[in-house]
């Protein structure tokens, strides 16, 4: 994650420790089924994309196909 972050600036990897560090801590691990900030915290933190409301998509889907569906 750090190399993937980094992208060859080798000289300022500190600075992006804690950011990596946060998002590693909210990865839900596949054995444990939670992540290491829930095993502690309780909860997983919110990030600012959490907080960004979703588009409505109803006005994506053709009215007509759908009522055939539920048909």
């Amino acid at each position: 994650m750090l190399r993937a972050v980094l992208k060859g600036n080798h000289k300022s990897w500190d600075e992006y420790l804690p950011h990596i560090e946060f998002a590693y801590n909210r990865i839900v691990h596949k054995t444990s089924k939670i992540s290491p900030f829930e095993v502690v915290y309780g909860f997983n933190p919110l990030t600012p994309l959490d907080l960004i409301p979703l588009p409505d998509s109803s006005h994506y889907f053709h009215k007509e196909g759908i009522s055939r569906l539920i048909l």
